[in-house]
């Protein structure tokens, strides 16, 4: 799927959130500047959840609760952490089962959070501002989805990752 601008991005991860469940895992790949946070500030808005969503590069990890009714998202920026025991040290698995959990940079690091779960590769033109993303279901846990995700990103395809 091409990404047009910020504002498409942001709303298409407005979409995605709004279809978010608690125990949900999402790990968002790509390049320094694909849009992984904008996409992510797009989540936070189709869950409703408080505080302005940004890159949790130097804290590692944020908590937005919810507005009213819902799923708080726990948004963890992973480039920094070094190993498995630093996250581990970050306690994700206490909170995972009652949030919906978005991991920057996570590929190759979280999947063992979750018996399931959504990656989203963003890419970035090379030449201009046009954005890409695919994205792949691995495990059973959004199986009921898949329908509706392919309605609004296109078929399953991720590509080579970036790390």
């Amino acid at each position: 799927m091409r990404l047009e601008s910020s504002d498409h991005t942001v709303e298409q991860g407005r979409w995605l959130g709004a279809i978010l469940r608690a125990g949900d895992l999402v790990i968002l790949d790509g390049p320094l500047g694909a849009g992984k946070t904008t996409f992510t500030r797009g989540i936070g808005q189709g869950m409703a959840v408080k505080g302005p969503v940004t890159s949790p590069t130097f804290v590692i990890s944020r908590v937005h609760p919810p507005t009213a009714a819902g799923v708080p998202l726990v948004h963890v920026d992973a480039y920094r952490v070094g190993s498995v025991d630093d996250l581990e040290s970050l306690d994700l698995d206490a909170t995972f089962e009652e949030s919906a959990t978005v991991v920057e940079w996570g590929v190759g690091r979280v999947e063992e959070l979750a018996n399931s779960h959504l990656t989203i590769e963003l890419g970035r033109g090379v030449t201009d501002d046009l954005r890409s993303l695919h994205w792949q279901v691995s495990g059973t846990g959004w199986d009921d989805r898949i329908k509706d995700l392919t309605a609004q990103f296109g078929a399953q395809q991720v590509g080579s990752h970036s790390r």
